[in-house]
């Protein structure tokens, strides 16, 4: 009886082993070709002079007088953070879980409480459910100096 069991696993092991070797399974995905990482963008900022500097920034003037912030979030931290500051994004530690837009509710209140503006001036434009994210300051009151300012101070207190 023993003898039966063991040519069974052996027989066994044989074919999973030829499966596992062989192109068998799920195919692959058809793509057109490599999609280019995006980089970061250059932001004409109009400086008081009337001339136009170059400026990289995660803080963006728009058209219609807010500002957008791109944001990297980082949900499920131990508390409330700004990691950094670069040209991709304020890099947001949330001491939220990413479910149910827990997390993205814990930004918006965060994000009001650094820039000291109300939470309804605080809102998600872009990526509800992605890390990568951007939101839009509609406080006229607040320009992209006064953000800046705000979230590297955060940054230097830590």
């Amino acid at each position: 009886m023993n003898s039966i069991w063991n040519i069974r696993e052996r027989v066994l092991k044989i074919c999973f082993r030829d499966i596992s070797r062989s192109n068998v399974g799920m195919p692959k995905r058809q793509t057109k070709g490599k999609v280019p990482k995006q980089t970061s963008k250059t932001v004409d900022v109009p400086r008081a002079s009337g001339k136009e500097d170059a400026i990289d920034s995660p803080v963006v003037a728009n058209s219609n007088g807010t500002c957008t912030v791109k944001i990297l979030a980082k949900p499920g931290a131990k508390q409330n953070a700004i990691t950094d500051i670069s040209p991709e994004g304020v890099g947001v530690q949330i001491a939220a879980p990413p479910i149910d837009g827990e997390a993205n509710a814990e930004l918006t209140k965060y994000m009001a409480k650094v820039l000291g503006v109300r939470k309804s001036d605080v809102s998600l434009d872009r990526g509800s459910k992605s890390r990568t994210k951007a939101m839009v300051i509609s406080s006229e009151s607040v320009t992209i100096g006064q953000i800046l300012a705000s979230l590297q101070k955060v940054v230097d207190d830590r």
